[in-house]
Parts: C-alpha cells; structure tokens; sequence
C-alpha cells in the first residue's frame, strides 16, 4: 500500500530544499569564496547539479555533504537544517571561567527552571 504525501509536506519539503539552498550557497560566495565550478568539483558534483541544488531543486548526497561539512566546517545539522552549529563553541567560550561545580549549579538551576516553565 503506498502513501500518498499531503501537499503541505511536500509544500514544507521544497521549502526546506529553498533554504538548504540558499545556506550552501552562501557559504560557497561569502565563507569559501568559490565559484560554483570550483565547490562543485571539490564535493564531487557538476557545477550545472550544485547550481539545481542551490535553486531549491536538488539535494546533495551524504558523500557530497561531508564533503562540504569537511571543506567549510559547518555541522551538517547546519548544512542540511540551518541549526546553529557554533552554540557548542559560543558556550565552552562562556563558561571558561567558571568551575566545574559552578557550571553544575548553573545546569540545575536551568533544569528547574525548564520543569517549572512546562509546568505553567
């Protein structure tokens, strides 16, 4: 038996192609500095399928994104979701100067106030 997508999820697919598009294509122009022919041969596609991929009308294979996770040093959460993928780094940077026990407090005092929020 075959299910048939509704056209809000395939609405909500391209949607997130469009995006993912756009982010590779941005971190192609503005982070690497490279030419569509260029990115493409390093991640191993035609410049013609990486100009379709950042049109929102293709999408990269999993050799072809860690390629590019490899090359720009994004996550591929990021690549492919737009997650943010420097909040690991933005937080080590943060809590440098505080101890170990501090930090341990600071994460139960987040758990609590996370438990009280659901609870209201």
């Amino acid at each position: 038996m075959t299910r048939n997508r509704s056209s809000k999820e395939m609405d909500l697919e391209k949607l997130e192609r469009i995006e993912r598009g756009k982010r590779i294509k941005y971190i192609r122009e503005n982070e690497l500095h490279m030419n569509k022919a260029t990115l493409a041969k390093e991640i191993g596609i035609s410049g013609q399928f990486l100009g379709l991929v950042e049109d929102g009308k293709g999408n990269l294979v999993y050799r072809s994104i860690k390629k590019l996770k490899d090359l720009s040093g994004h996550s591929a959460d990021y690549i492919l979701f737009g997650l943010d993928d420097t909040i690991i780094d933005k937080t080590k940077h943060h809590l440098e100067d505080f101890s170990e026990t501090e930090i341990i407090a600071a994460f139960d005092i987040i758990k609590d106030l996370t438990l009280f929020i659901k609870d209201n």
